[in-house]
């Protein structure tokens, strides 16, 4: 029996080296780009993932790959492009203060829609549409995967068929959470109506949409999407006549073949070393973008056991602690021994710039005292007066007849790989015992509760991954952070809080920011909310990623945000004109 805060808990304590042995096993990428290829029709457009499409319905989706390839087809009202500007899209005008769109007390927002829009099958676009997929995405049947960003919504009402009212359930400055970016695409009633329930996930228009968008899909097989222009789109025919998206290549083979092989025109999110993607460039075909945003690549911290079970069979449950990790002069420790300035150098180069905040943009919510250094002496001195010391010479540090060792997993991937080995190198130098577990990337970030080796499952000590805020506006993203949001086994591990962390004045700070209606105040918020978990060690922030994309030098009119998916504004890509001859 496990006596925590003074209840007996029976505690089944599951074997290390057996989980390390029992953990997926390091996926293969394959590396296409040698593949015999056909004449490039110029008039195609062709995209390459490194994960390969599940939906085409956004509020299911399973990852980023389901957003970008549903971004193609569906529109929200609006979204924020690079310089954090609102950009109408299914909407006519921005609400402001000023045109009666916000209300002055914060507690509703009116959107105005264009009127001359029909979905691609020809039926009208109206505001029963939006009244909708509020409904749609607010259904617990349906669990849709982007219910946290309504969650503040109280109703949405159609006041015509082209003015929508959404009222909150307090005053909100997040006004623009709903409805925008690639969490805010609308879907057509007339399509999903008999689908909002437990068939959701039956509909056929799944991976047949009917959007506003650009383009339309033709055809969905083999991790391949393919696309023709849609004839009814608002804003005038795209430039290709057809585009395929292709998913599960390695990073490198999809680099290499915009940029070398000239056989696409774009690679999405390139996690590739400084040095492979540098010598990909030279003489190269394409070029590379560095788009720095949220993305803050992170280590987690489980604050839980995850290798003990509760009477229920649970595992990491915040019903046992942490054995090590509980203690914050371990935290501490492991923080000092993460060598933040090698990583972002060495792995990421140009793509990524060392950090110890978590809450890196817009830029003014970071908070000037955080700091971050990387000093084993120092670590070392915090785990002797933790009470983990060598007492029988053999290296690794113990206490109370226990050694100090740590699963570290992390998705199949050459620079967390890399990661994981300069962390558990200096790791190791501490007397602290580091296995290495691979986990497969389409399990590691899966949302499917079988899936046990997901990053919400977190059955291990520490784990590394990326990820930040969707909107300029961040209080969906540091909600992750409070005692609600913990992944669990009641929840279907579909909450984000996977460390386990709470803490009450968290929350508490996290309440005022969600209703500060002053933009200083608010502000100051998120700054303090950032120091505590920086103070607690609740994560260990190493690198803020630049999202890095390949583009073929072909193409025109790209251009990307870090507030939505790469392919928001494909109505404006299209190939140069020819060169005039000389």
């Amino acid at each position: 029996m496990v006596a925590v805060a003074g209840i007996a808990i029976a505690a089944t304590v599951t074997s290390r080296s057996t989980d390390l042995a029992t953990a997926p096993p390091a996926a293969i990428e394959a590396d296409n780009s040698d593949a015999t290829t056909p004449a490039r029709d110029p008039e195609t457009l062709r995209l390459l993932y490194s994960r390969s499409v599940v939906t085409l319905n956004p509020h299911l989706a399973s990852g980023y790959q389901d957003f970008e390839a549903a971004r193609i087809v569906y529109e929200p009202l609006a979204s924020y492009n690079e310089a954090g500007e609102l950009v109408p899209f299914l909407a006519d005008e921005i609400p402001t203060a000023e045109n009666g769109g916000i209300a002055a007390d914060g507690t509703s927002v009116t959107w105005t829609l264009r009127p001359d829009i029909t979905w691609a099958d020809g039926e009208p676009f109206t505001a029963a549409d939006v009244v909708f997929t509020f409904e749609f995405i607010r259904n617990p049947v349906v669990a849709a995967a982007t219910a946290q960003y309504y969650d503040g919504v109280k109703s949405v009402e159609a006041i015509d068929d082209y003015t929508v009212k959404i009222t909150f359930a307090t005053p909100t400055p997040a006004w623009s959470v709903p409805f925008t970016g690639q969490t805010g695409l609308i879907l057509p009633r007339h399509i999903f109506e008999e689908f909002n329930g437990p068939t959701a996930r039956d509909a056929l228009a799944n991976l047949q949409p009917v959007g506003t968008g650009p383009y339309q899909v033709v055809g969905f097989e083999s991790g391949t999407v393919v696309y023709e222009p849609n004839p009814s789109y608002w804003g005038g025919r795209p430039a290709f006549k057809r585009i395929e998206l292709a998913g599960g290549l390695a990073p490198y083979a999809a680099a290499r073949e915009v940029l070398q092989a000239g056989t696409a025109d774009f690679a999405h999110n390139l996690q590739v070393e400084a040095e492979a993607l540098s010598e990909l460039e030279t003489d190269a075909s394409g070029h590379v973008t560095h788009l720095f945003g949220s993305q803050v690549e992170r280590i987690m911290l489980n604050f839980s056991n995850p290798f003990a079970r509760t009477e229920d069979g649970e595992r990491s449950s915040p019903e046992i602690p942490h054995p090590y990790f509980s203690d914050v002069r371990v935290r501490q420790a492991i923080n000092l021994a993460v060598d933040r300035n090698t990583i972002a150098k060495e792995l990421y180069g140009a793509s990524g710039k060392p950090t110890a905040q978590l809450l890196v943009a817009p830029a003014n919510y970071q908070a000037p005292d955080i700091s971050y250094s990387y000093n084993l002496a120092q670590a070392k001195a915090l785990l002797d007066e933790a009470g983990w010391v060598d007492s029988n010479g053999d290296g690794l540090r113990e206490k109370d007849g226990v050694s100090l060792e740590v699963l570290f997993q992390a998705a199949v991937n050459p620079v967390r790989q890399k990661t994981q080995s300069i962390v558990s190198d200096s790791l190791q130098e501490l007397g602290v015992d580091v296995q290495i577990a691979r986990v497969r990337m389409d399990e590691f970030f899966s949302g499917n509760p079988e899936d046990t080796g997901s990053l919400n499952h977190f059955y291990a000590d520490m784990q590394v991954y990326s990820i930040g805020n969707e909107s300029p506006d961040p209080s969906i993203y540091m909600g992750w952070w409070t005692c609600d949001k913990i992944a669990s086994q009641a929840n279907q591990w579909q909450e984000p809080n996977n460390a386990r962390y709470c803490n009450p004045e968290y929350d508490r700070l996290w309440e005022e920011a969600r209703k500060e209606l002053d933009p200083a105040r608010r502000a100051a918020l998120f700054q303090q909310m950032n120091e505590l978990l920086a103070q607690d060690v609740a994560v260990i922030p190493v690198v803020h990623r630049a999202m890095t994309n390949a583009v073929s030098d072909r193409l025109t009119g790209v251009e990307f945000t870090p507030w939505d998916a790469s392919t928001w504004a494909i109505k404006d890509w299209s190939p140069k004109p020819p060169q005039s001859e000389q």
